[in-house]
């Protein structure tokens, strides 16, 4: 977004309303965008939890699956097509201590696992390059303030909230389908059950969803602050967001007191949900700090952010409200070793540091020889939504898709753009003409020669028909 659209994009989410003139107006208005910025992790999490309750079978402390490779009915935030999608969204609150089985690596299959609190802050990674390294682990969620012995055998994790997630990937070698049949299978031999019942499991459940329109992206509206509403009334609060009780209470949202907003509160959600997501796109668009320098490919979140998150936010002098803000108004989920399982790169310009247009073809020339253990891929996805794509019949293309044609020299060209050049099918990501767009790079199992920099990804380059196919 640029500065004039952000300009005009502030303007005409203000049009037509009462700019605020008392004190109270504005102080209303001040606190409703400081809570969006603060509250958009939880939000986003109540969000996927929500969806997974009114629109599908699934229950908490039981398993969601995408029972293939993710198409745009899957409207997350930035996610994956290129491998098996599962969650299992946990509550200690009724049944004590939660176990997580995560199974071993084998010949059949292998899983990424993440997992976190409703802040979205990481507590553990499992699978192949997790805590467990491919052995398998038992991992145990505990509710907040446990002061129980915690049994021999198990990877004790403390949310301090009681509500967490865990978004776990199971490998594909191939988009085929023996491949996603037997990457399902596998993954199925994750348990999720009560601590409690250890001594005879219960079998854990497991609800397809891959045909339900799952819609978890951001509601810019005055909806936002009757989501955090419900969070703040279900989850107790944490030590380093205290001074965010008084601010909270302002705005109608106060533990064990129901929200009613009356008409000025209301006034000020809508305007204050909407200056919010304007500063946050500028923000996002004004560009994180670029991975591969001279290049638009940045960072996945700020790094001030990444280390918070990964020392749990317990640097007495940082707290990065304002970059988690911006990260989870286009992403979900948080890695406890970023790096260590996959790592991520974002594009929102071309290499002349234009925005991706729906309605252009571009080219991405991935150099031979990624520094990766298990595959790489790149995904398009909505602009605005930072969903996938809606109405396409494919986000990505990866090194794992058995059909993707390599030049000569190793590398790989991958096209862009609404319509496939000729004879580039296989290599191509459709998008839509009417809207634009923007880039992931994914690796998964990253090499050190990855971070050292002595691989290097290019930019992206806006093409004609006459250059398609041609030297870089």
């Amino acid at each position: 977004m640029s500065k004039t659209l952000f300009v005009t994009f502030v303007l005409s989410c203000l049009a037509g309303v009462a700019i605020a003139q008392t004190p109270q107006e504005r102080l209303l208005r001040s606190r409703a965008v400081e809570a969006a910025i603060w509250g958009m992790p939880v939000v986003n999490y109540d969000l996927m939890l929500q969806e997974m309750l009114t629109k599908t079978p699934g229950k908490v402390n039981q398993v969601i699956y995408w029972g293939k490779p993710l198409d745009w009915k899957n409207q997350t935030l930035t996610p994956n097509p290129d491998t098996l999608y599962l969650m299992t969204f946990l509550n200690t609150r009724d049944v004590g201590p939660i176990v997580i089985e995560i199974p071993p690596a084998d010949a059949n299959g292998s899983l990424n696992a993440n997992f976190v609190n409703i802040w979205q802050a990481p507590l553990e990674d499992a699978g192949l390059l997790g805590v467990d390294k491919g052995a398998g682990v038992k991992l145990l969620m505990l509710p907040p303030g446990y002061k129980g012995q915690v049994p021999s055998g198990y990877e004790a994790l403390q949310p301090e909230t009681w509500g967490s997630y865990g978004l776990i990937r199971s490998n594909l070698k191939s988009h085929g389908d023996a491949d996603v049949a037997k990457s399902v299978a596998y993954a199925k031999q994750i348990k999720v059950y009560p601590l409690s019942q250890a001594f005879n499991p219960p079998a854990t459940t497991f609800t397809d969803v891959k045909d339900i329109l799952f819609d978890t992206t951001i509601r810019f509206d005055e909806s936002f602050y009757t989501n955090l509403d419900r969070m703040v009334q279900s989850e107790p609060w944490l030590d380093r967001d205290r001074a965010m009780i008084d601010q909270l209470r302002s705005i109608g949202i106060e533990k064990g007191k129901p929200f009613a907003p009356d008409a000025k509160t209301k006034q000020a959600f809508k305007e204050g949900i909407a200056e919010a997501h304007a500063w946050m796109a500028a923000k996002y668009d004004g560009g994180l700090p670029p991975f591969f320098e001279g290049t638009h490919w940045t960072f996945p979140g700020h790094p001030e952010l990444i280390k918070a998150a990964g020392d749990n936010f317990n640097d007495p002098n940082a707290y990065p409200v304002d970059w988690r803000g911006v990260a989870y108004h286009y992403a979900y989920i948080a890695l406890k070793r970023m790096g260590a399982g996959q790592f991520y790169l974002i594009n929102i310009k071309d290499k002349d540091g234009a925005d991706y247009e729906g309605v252009k073809t571009y080219r991405l020339r991935v150099p031979a020889g990624v520094p990766i253990e298990q595959y790489w891929s790149l995904t398009a996805y909505d602009r605005d939504t930072h969903a996938l794509i809606k109405n396409v019949d494919r986000a990505s293309r990866a090194s794992n898709a058995s059909d993707v044609k390599k030049n000569s020299d190793g590398s790989v060209d991958i096209y862009v753009g609404a319509k496939a050049p000729a004879g580039q099918e296989a290599n191509w990501i459709p998008t839509d003409p009417a809207r634009k767009f923007e880039l992931m790079f994914r690796l998964y199992g990253p090499k050190k020669e990855f971070f050292d920099k002595v691989w290097k990804l290019p930019d992206v380059e806006a093409i004609t028909a006459s250059t398609i196919g041609g030297s870089k």
